[in-house]
């Protein structure tokens, strides 16, 4: 029987193939398909979905964003006899309309439905909905990288599932057993990164420094594999010198920390808890020491932010001296506790899905029009990625080292193309 793993694009990645990422969580499905199956694996960032091969399942994978054309594809294929699962961020936020695009739908973390819903397709008697039981983080399998034809020179690796923090806006730790962190063994993690024959990692956990003691055991037995990576933190990276020193000397080249806003009070309204606004360019200056660089992540559109925040923010990043800086948009994803509160108070603009991409303003902001946020972010991203402004920041990148300076310079790459991409400008 041949089963089609596949992961839909709606707005391909323009990072170039290079620079794109293989999709972990269909590497891992894979990994936990038995081998009657013979299994294959698409990913639009890297080519289109055909229909003219003979599958006997379909597997769609996807976030909001890639919802219409994930109905698109499991609609063509239905349509030839095709049975269609669906699963993902999305449809385990809105299960009852993907279920309207497929035979059946995964709820929660795959792993947890997957065995059992191969078993009841192989007897014919596929049920509508699973609800995925809670992953033991032990029985993550390594993925099936080997059927993965695409060229890539980065690896992703994942060492715990979960974030406790439950932020508002956030899908992560919103979604089924998503606010229950749980970390992988050591050993498991190690032996699936020696496998790796790629130098270069990017773990995309939403934060290696949920559980500290973990991280530093990991970076411990690192220490000799001659890897390089980035990763996700919060700013508690900061708190632990021995921490840090581990993580360079592991082959960490950069954190990417979600600053979300210079304002403490938006910080509170979507429950960050750990995040301190005074503290910012303290644990900057801290993972600088230590020659790693820093992605910035900051997100604009909530409550309290107003027409002067965006230049009072690009003002607060230059004096910060991050390394490159993610610019998003405040976006209500299904199942957040965002999107039931702007719902609620009448504040959603578009069911749109295709616009969900943090790069469309989809609410009614409570302090400016829907054009000025709009707006708003351009001029920041296009001051910041102009020309003049990249020169100057990667003149400090430089003292870091040349590996941290080339994380930056694709950082930063990476975030203009998608800048140009979607707002075709820059």
């Amino acid at each position: 029987m041949k089963i089609l793993l596949a992961r839909p694009q709606i707005n391909p990645d323009s990072h170039g193939e290079m620079l794109k990422l293989p999709p972990l969580t269909l590497l891992q499905i894979a990994a936990l398909t038995p081998p009657e199956y013979e299994v294959s694996i698409i990913d639009e960032s890297f080519e289109k979905i055909g229909f003219n091969e003979d599958y006997d399942l379909v597997a769609l994978s996807f976030r909001t964003l890639n919802a219409p054309r994930a109905y698109e594809i499991a609609d063509e294929f239905r349509k030839q006899g095709v049975t269609v699962v669906c699963g993902g961020w999305h449809p385990s936020a809105l299960p009852e309309e993907a279920k309207q695009h497929a035979d059946a739908v995964v709820i929660g973390e795959a792993e947890g439905a997957w065995p059992q819903l191969l078993t009841d397709f192989k007897k014919g008697k596929l049920k509508p909905f699973y609800k995925a039981k809670l992953v033991d983080p032990s029985l993550i399998p390594e993925p099936r990288r080997n059927i993965f034809r695409y060229t890539h020179v980065i690896e992703t690796v994942q060492i715990s599932r979960g974030c406790p923090y439950k932020c508002e806006f956030c899908s992560i730790s919103n979604m089924i057993n998503g606010n229950i962190y749980r970390a992988r063994p050591i050993e498991n993690v190690i032996r699936e990164i020696k496998n790796i024959k790629n130098k270069f990692l990017v773990f995309v956990d939403p934060s290696l420094t949920i559980n500290i003691k973990h991280t530093k055991n990991l970076f411990k037995n690192m220490r000799n594999l001659n890897k390089k990576f980035a990763c996700f933190g919060n700013t508690n990276l900061a708190d632990d010198e021995k921490f840090l020193k581990l993580a360079s000397e592991a082959g960490c080249l950069g954190w990417s920390i979600g600053f979300e806003s210079i304002s403490q009070k938006s910080i509170e309204d979507i429950g960050k808890k750990t995040n301190k606004v005074r503290d910012y360019k303290r644990i900057i200056r801290k993972v600088h020491d230590h020659n790693m660089a820093v992605l910035g992540s900051f997100v604009f559109g909530f409550d309290s932010d107003t027409i002067n925040t965006f230049d009072a923010t690009l003002d607060t990043i230059y004096d910060l001296e991050l390394d490159t800086v993610g610019i998003n948009i405040l976006t209500p994803f299904p199942g957040t506790p965002l999107y039931t509160r702007l719902e609620k108070e009448g504040r959603i603009l578009t069911r749109d899905w295709s616009k969900y991409g943090m790069r469309d303003v989809v609410f009614k902001p409570k302090n400016m029009t829907p054009e000025e946020l709009l707006d708003g972010v351009k001029k920041i991203a296009g001051e910041f990625y102009s020309h003049k402004s990249l020169f100057k920041v990667a003149l400090n990148s430089i003292k870091l080292g040349f590996y941290p300076s080339l994380a930056v310079g694709l950082w930063r790459y990476g975030q203009r193309m998608d800048y140009k991409k979607r707002w075709n400008w820059i």
